[in-house]
């Protein structure tokens, strides 16, 4: 059981990255492995961890396993990371790369990210200029950030005279984030979409909306959901630890809302995140 081809995105850099990719956020580190086994297997050529997840190492035995570590086959997968916002600072940041990118039993990874802004304790200037020395060196292909609001990225640009390639945020339909996607759009800054169906709170959304799309169209309400987020543009990164969801979640190209059902999932929009506020967290 596998799924079609997945688009790419391009970035600003010009790098290329999967719409689709998968998440392995709260996986323990030797469940991982088999995960992501399953995931390349089924056709999935984007995977997305991080320090903070403390299961690189699983993801890394299933890169070198599924032969996409080095060699030929390792363009044609993305493989994504994460700093530890603890880790934030020029000397801390390349240690941590070097301690990451061992566990994950590859030369570069393709995207590297802060975490989360902790403008509380700023040190993304110093972060940053580490993470321009990886890409110079050729161990990072593009430089992210996640959960960063326009005032971060505005200081972030200020200071470095860049912004990041991608911002990955919390996005699904109850929460939207319209200030920061629009600010993101305006400045050349893809948008990608982690809890996309707020860790499956939205399925049942807006008094039975997602469920009567999904009967229309004979998809799943996940489905429907992911849908939205690429006629959107977004780039997802939904998780499943099973072959059959994982499936699920990347056939998303046979079927399109309609304009009035698109409407209708816009309309969704809420007060309330399912996550933790930037301006006050850290991914320590």
């Amino acid at each position: 059981m596998t799924f079609g081809p997945i688009p790419d995105i391009t970035l600003a850099d010009g790098n290329r990255i999967p719409q689709i990719g998968l998440g392995v956020l709260r996986i323990d580190d030797e469940q991982t492995t088999p995960v992501v086994e399953s995931a390349i297997d089924a056709g999935y050529r984007h995977i997305d961890t991080a320090a903070g997840y403390n299961n690189e190492g699983g993801v890394g035995k299933a890169l070198e396993h599924s032969g996409y570590a080095t060699g030929e086959r390792r363009k044609d997968i993305w493989v994504t990371t994460k700093l530890r916002d603890s880790e934030q600072g020029y000397d801390s940041a390349l240690r941590a790369f070097d301690r990451q990118i061992g566990l994950l039993r590859t030369d570069y990874v393709d995207m590297y990210m802060i975490h989360w802004p902790t403008p509380f304790d700023w040190r993304s200037d110093e972060t940053w200029h580490a993470f321009v020395r990886l890409r110079d060196e050729g161990r990072v292909r593009t430089l992210g950030v996640c959960n960063f609001l326009p005032e971060n990225l505005e200081r972030l640009h200020g200071e470095t005279g860049e912004y990041p390639s991608v911002n990955q945020i919390e996005l699904h339909p109850t929460w939207q984030q319209r200030e920061v996607v629009d600010y993101c759009r305006a400045h050349g800054i893809a948008v990608e979409a982690y809890s996309p169906m707020a860790r499956g709170a939205d399925l049942d959304a807006g008094d039975g909306v997602i469920g009567r799309i999904a009967e229309a169209h004979g998809v799943s309400h996940a489905q429907v959901i992911l849908r939205w987020h690429i006629e959107n543009g977004t780039i997802i990164i939904p998780k499943s630890t099973h072959r059959e969801r994982q499936v699920e979640n990347a056939s998303l190209f046979g079927f399109a809302l309609t304009a009035e059902e698109h409407a209708a999932i816009d309309a969704l929009d809420g007060p309330v995140r399912a996550g933790h506020d930037p301006r006050t967290f850290s991914y320590s």
